[in-house]
C-alpha cells in the first residue's frame, strides 16, 4: 500500500518507539501532587489524544478538569520536567517497535521521511539521536508546534505533492492532521482507526512491493 507514495510522515510514539506507557508515567509524577481522581481523568484524555502536545494536555488538566487558569509559564515549567522524565527513560533501544523500525532503515532511499510528532521537538531529536535513528529522516519536528501545522510546514518547505504524501500514525489527531492537509493516512498499532481510516498497516513489509 505505500509503495504508491514518495513521502513519509511519520508520528512517533506508539509508532516509531513504544513510549506511551512511559509517557503517561511522566503525566503522573509531574502532576502527583494533585487528586488522582483528575489525574486518571488526564489520563483518560492523553491516551484518546496521543498525538496532542504536552502543552495542550496540561492546560487541558488545569482549564478543563480543575476548572482554574493556568499560566503559560507555568505550562513551560511543568513541560520541563516531564522533559527531563523522558530523556531519563526513553534514550533505549528497547523500546523501538521493531516492526516500523526495520521498515525505516530498509526503505531509506524509497522514501522521503520526516517524523511530525505531538512530543516536544528538541526532545525528540534527542532521542532519535540516541537510538541512532535521526539519520533516516529528512527532517525530525515536535511540539509546540502543533500536528497540522508541522504537517502543512514540511508540505510547504519540499514542495511536495499531496497525492505522493502519506502520513503514518496511532491516533486520531494524526488522522485530524492528514485530513487537515488533504493527504493521504494510514493508521498502525491502535485497532480503533480501522474505523475511521481508509489505509491501516497491520504489519511493515520491508520491500514497498511486496
Amino acid at each position: 500500500m505505500l509503495s504508491k507514495y514518495k513521502v513519509l510522515l511519520w508520528d512517533f510514539d506508539g509508532v516509531i518507539m513504544d513510549s506511551m506507557p512511559i509517557r503517561s508515567k511522566g503525566f503522573e509524577l509531574v502532576l502527583a501532587k494533585y487528586p488522582k481522581e483528575q489525574v486518571d481523568e488526564l489520563m483518560a484524555f492523553h491516551e484518546a489524544n496521543g498525538g496532542l502536545s504536552r502543552y495542550v494536555k496540561f492546560r487541558y488538566f488545569f482549564e478543563e478538569i480543575r476548572k482554574e487558569p493556568v499560566t503559560e509559564e507555568q505550562v513551560l515549567v511543568l513541560a520541563a520536567k516531564f522533559s527531563e522524565i523522558m530523556l531519563s527513560l526513553l534514550m533505549d533501544k528497547e523500546l523501538l517497535i521493531q516492526d516500523s523500525v526495520e521498515f525505516i532503515k530498509n526503505n531509506q532511499g524509497n522514501f522521503q521521511m520526516h517524523i511530525v510528532s505531538g512530543s516536544d521537538g528538541k526532545e525528540l531529536k534527542i532521542i532519535n539521536e540516541s537510538v541512532g535513528l535521526s539519520g533516516y529522516f529528512k527532517t525530525i519536528n515536535g511540539s509546540p508546534t502543533p500536528k497540522k501545522q508541522l504537517v502543512e510546514d514540511v508540505l510547504a518547505a519540499y514542495q511536495y505533492d499531496k497525492k505522493d504524501v502519506i502520513l503514518i500514525g496511532d491516533s486520531i489527531n494524526d488522522l485530524d492532521a492528514a485530513s487537515f492537509n488533504d493527504i493521504s493516512f494510514a493508521g498502525y498499532n491502535n485497532t480503533e482507526l480501522k474505523r475511521v481510516s481508509e489505509n491501516y498497516i497491520e504489519q511493515f513489509i520491508c520491500n514497498p512491493d511486496q
